[in-house]
């Protein structure tokens, strides 16, 4: 019988290897490339996806332990140097991000590929998002060094969003259920204005106090909503995939 830490540390593992797992399923993941992580309550150590391992494969054995140096305290294999970078330096810089998703996701990337490329308040999915976005329009390349990983926590701030140009997005969340879910739907949103755009014609508005108003009844319910989400999604995957949390 594990002590309560250890079983917390499992669960922790189970958890962030079905985000991986359901991330394929939503089309939400590209190649062996992107990264999610979690950092432990400590704030010492952190789970990080294993280079070259599509994410059909990970499981929650097979996901690395480092530490804000990049040593590697458990697991076997090597870790992405672009993903190290990129998650350390968000995690030590909010102490909230617990959990840092990074992916090339299709629409929510497409968003950014376009000048001035915004995710405009006009649909229900969006109002999630309500000022809660920071926009890196600048490409700077890979992600190599600590200075371009700190660049883009500063630019992340406090917001749980952040489109990256010519690239992707980041989303952090204090869980993994809630950063999940936060993706998701950002997807969702991103691809109905992609959608819409490619239909023409003019967005129509939604009157700012409306805006608002949904934007803080959501934030609300979000905690509730995420972790009933996620443990929906994770029963298909105890069903149909359940070597996922071995």
């Amino acid at each position: 019988m594990g002590t309560m830490d250890e079983l917390k540390v499992s669960a922790t593992r189970i958890d962030l290897a079905a985000a991986f797992r359901l991330a394929v399923r939503l089309d939400l993941h590209e190649g062996v490339c992107n990264h999610f992580s979690f950092m432990l309550p400590e704030g010492k150590r952190f789970f990080l996806n294993r280079y070259g391992l599509h994410w059909g494969e990970v499981t929650a054995s097979n996901l690395l332990m480092l530490d804000a140096e990049g040593r590697v305290l458990a697991g076997e294999g090597e870790f992405e140097k672009t993903a190290f970078y990129i998650h350390s330096r968000i995690h030590l810089a909010n102490p909230r991000a617990a959990c840092v998703l990074h992916t090339h996701m299709p629409h929510a990337t497409a968003l950014t590929l376009l000048e001035n490329g915004r995710l405009e308040m006009v649909e229900q999915n969006a109002l999630r998002f309500h000022d809660d976005i920071a926009y890196d329009d600048t490409y700077n390349g890979l992600v190599v060094d600590n200075a371009e990983g700190d660049r883009l926590a500063r630019v992340l701030g406090e917001k749980r969003v952040m489109f990256l140009a010519s690239h992707g997005v980041i989303v952090v969340g204090p869980s993994i259920a809630e950063a999940f879910d936060l993706m998701y739907y950002l997807e969702r949103a991103c691809r109905l204005q992609v959608l819409a755009r490619a239909a023409g014609g003019k967005f129509k508005p939604i009157k700012d106090h409306v805006v608002r108003e949904t934007h803080r009844l959501l934030l609300a319910d979000a905690p509730k909503y995420a972790g009933a989400h996620f443990a929906a999604l994770k029963r298909l995957l105890d069903r149909e995939e359940p070597d996922y949390s071995h």
